[in-house]
C-alpha cells in the first residue's frame, strides 16, 4: 500500500472546513484537534499547512464522532463558499465557461499536497476527474466526496445557464444511505468505478459566465483596470500584453513564448517590440504582478494563498519573497499595515 509522504501538507482553510462541519455536526472539536496535533490558534493562519497525514485522520475522527459518513459532502459545500472570492475575480477575466477551465484553479496549488482535478472532452461530455495523490484515497468517501461536491457547486454557478452532474462515477463502494448524494449529484450515480468523475454536457464549454452587477463588480474590476488607463492610455501594444498576462497568470508558469503564442506573434517581434518601448518582457511581467499584488491585498477577502495562485505563483512562499523583494515588507506585514 502507498503511504502517505510525510513531507505532504494541507493549508489551514481545508483543516478549518472540517472544523466548522464538526462543530456543526456536534463532534468534541477542540479535544480532537489535540488528539491529532493541530494547535487550533494556527487556524487563523491561512498560510499555515499541516501535515496531510494529521489532517486524514482529524477528518477519520470526526466522521466517526458525528456518525457522519457524508461529512465530506459537508466540506466540499463550505471550500465552496470559502472560494468563491477567487471565483468572482477569475469571472472578470472569463467571458466563457471555456475559458474559465483553461484557468481553472490548482488544488495542488490553493489546497496543498491532497490531489488534481483534471477536466476531459470527449464527443458527448465533459469529464470531471479527480485523481488524488494518495491512491489508497481512492477507496474511502471522504476525499471524493469533498472535491466532486466542491466542483459541482463550482460548475453549477459560473454561467447565466446550468450546468447540472448528468452522472456522477465513485471509487468508493456504495453506502447505505445515498439520500444526500443523490442530492447533490442526482439520481446517475456509479460505485466501484476506476475514478471518481463528473460527467457534464460538452456544449456548455461555451456558455457565457454570469457577470456581477453593482458596487462588488466595480470593486473587483478597479483592481485590474489601472493596468490599461493609469499610463499609455493609447498603446496598442502593451495594454493588450498587461490583459493577456493577466489573464494567463493564473495558469503559472507563464513565459515570454506562452505570451508570444497568445498574441499571435514571434518571441523576436515581442522582444522588439518591448525594446522600442525601453523595456523587457521580465519587466513588464514584474510591474504587473507588483501593481496586481498591492490591489489584492487590499481587499481581505482574499486569502495571501490565493492572491499567490490569482499572480501565478506555485506557492505563498514564492509569493511572498517576490513581494518582500518589491516592497521591503512581507504581504501579512503590508495588509496590517
Amino acid at each position: 500500500m502507498q503511504l502517505i509522504d510525510p513531507s505532504w501538507s494541507l493549508y489551514s482553510p481545508f483543516v478549518s472546513s472540517i472544523v466548522q462541519a464538526g462543530e456543526h455536526l456536534g463532534a468534541p472539536m477542540d479535544g480532537l484537534l489535540v488528539k491529532v496535533g493541530i494547535d487550533k490558534h494556527h487556524l487563523k493562519d491561512a498560510g499555515q499547512r499541516f501535515a496531510v497525514s494529521q489532517v486524514f485522520r482529524l477528518y477519520d475522527l470526526v466522521a466517526e464522532a458525528s456518525e457522519t459518513p457524508d461529512l465530506g459532502l459537508y466540506l466540499g459545500r463550505i471550500g465552496y463558499i470559502d472560494g468563491l472570492n477567487l471565483q468572482l475575480y477569475m469571472s472578470t477575466v472569463c467571458g466563457t465557461f471555456r475559458e474559465y477551465l483553461n484557468l481553472m484553479p490548482s488544488l495542488l496549488r490553493t489546497t496543498g499536497d491532497i490531489g488534481e482535478v483534471v477536466m476531459q472532452a470527449d464527443k458527448q461530455f465533459l469529464r470531471l476527474e479527480w485523481h488524488p495523490l494518495w491512491q489508497p484515497s481512492n477507496r474511502q468517501r471522504f476525499l471524493s466526496d469533498t472535491v466532486l461536491t466542491n466542483s459541482a457547486a463550482i460548475v453549477n454557478s459560473l454561467c447565466l445557464l446550468p450546468i447540472p452532474v448528468m452522472q456522477a462515477h465513485f471509487s468508493y463502494s456504495q453506502p447505505e444511505d445515498l439520500s444526500l448524494l443523490r442530492t447533490t449529484f442526482g439520481e446517475n450515480l456509479h460505485f466501484d468505478q476506476p475514478m471518481s468523475c463528473l460527467y457534464f454536457a460538452r456544449d456548455s464549454l461555451d456558455y457565457p459566465l454570469t457577470r456581477l452587477d453593482g458596487d462588488l463588480t466595480s470593486t473587483l474590476a478597479r483592481r485590474v483596470d489601472h493596468l490599461f488607463t493609469d499610463s499609455e492610455p493609447t498603446d496598442a501594444f502593451i495594454n493588450p500584453l498587461r490583459k493577456t498576462l493577466l489573464r494567463l497568470l493564473p495558469q503559472g508558469a507563464i513565459n515570454i513564448d506562452r505570451v508570444a503564442d497568445e498574441l499571435n506573434l514571434s518571441r523576436r517581434t515581442l522582444q522588439r517590440r518591448l525594446a522600442e518601448r525601453g523595456t523587457q518582457f521580465q519587466q513588464v511581467l514584474q510591474q504587473v504582478r507588483a501593481d496586481l499584488a498591492t490591489r489584492y491585498l487590499a481587499d481581505e477577502r482574499l486569502t495571501v494563498t490565493e492572491i499567490a495562485f490569482l499572480l501565478g505563483y506555485s506557492d505563498p512562499g514564492s509569493f511572498s519573497a517576490a513581494f518582500k523583494s518589491w516592497y521591503g515588507v512581507s504581504p501579512l506585514e503590508h495588509r496590517q499595515r
